[in-house]
């Protein structure tokens, strides 16, 4: 797991400000939230895949103890998972021909296609016949064009959501920081988000706590929608 340190004055500083760290997360209404699991699938959860995130296995455990939370309380858990095909790599190719090497832009399309292994969500995923899946075709859940996530939301009321996943600093960063400027009340959790490193993961955690959302624990999250 990781080893969490936010950065103690980015804390104190919004507790002045917010009167507390968490206070998307103490006036949450469950029926008006959806879970999102972002990108918890085989292609970067087991040992040996191409976008392998080891970190992203140890938080299993956590995010389904927060979709059982939000499925009892009358949320909506969503799957959000990552697609790549050929039409979506032409349309973004600054990042598949710039970012990446020929043979790995091959390898990426070849594991998240959409019948593929990897892009299959890790079996160990509490995943419930009431949970909904989006496929979305860029880092960021809402930027347009990349999924139907925003609308389907939208369709059921939804004001507030819960993100975990993978990668914190990657999809998870950029789906929470949309969010809020597409005014949703955002809540990242600390221990159910993993990056490749400690130091990735606490620096994407602090740029969000500063203006984008609530940085809470899996606990706080469980006991909360419990109550």
């Amino acid at each position: 797991m990781h080893a969490i340190d936010i950065d103690q004055d980015i804390r104190a500083r919004l507790i002045a400000m917010r009167g507390s760290h968490r206070g998307l997360l103490d006036s949450i209404d469950p029926k008006r939230t959806a879970h999102l699991i972002i990108d918890m699938q085989n292609g970067f959860t087991l040992p040996g895949a191409i976008v392998e995130i080891p970190v992203a296995r140890e938080i299993i455990p956590a995010i389904n103890a927060i979709s059982r939370a939000v499925r009892t309380a009358g949320g909506l858990n969503v799957f959000v998972q990552f697609l790549a095909t050929e039409e979506s790599s032409k349309g973004w190719s600054t990042w598949f021909d710039r970012f990446i090497p020929a043979d790995r832009r091959d390898a990426m399309l070849e594991t998240f296609g959409p019948d593929s292994h990897g892009f299959a969500l890790h079996a160990d995923l509490d995943v419930a016949p009431s949970d909904i899946r989006v496929d979305k075709t860029r880092f960021g859940a809402f930027v347009q064009g990349t999924s139907e996530l925003h609308d389907r939301l939208r369709e059921r009321g939804i004001d507030t959501l819960i993100i975990t996943g993978t990668a914190t600093n990657v999809c998870c960063e950029s789906t929470a920081r949309d969010a809020m400027q597409l005014d949703y009340k955002v809540i990242v959790v600390a221990d159910a988000t993993a990056a490749l490193t400690d130091a990735e993961h606490n620096h994407a955690l602090d740029g969000l706590a500063c203006y984008f959302s609530d940085i809470v624990s899996t606990e706080e999250v469980v006991d909360t929608l419990s109550a």
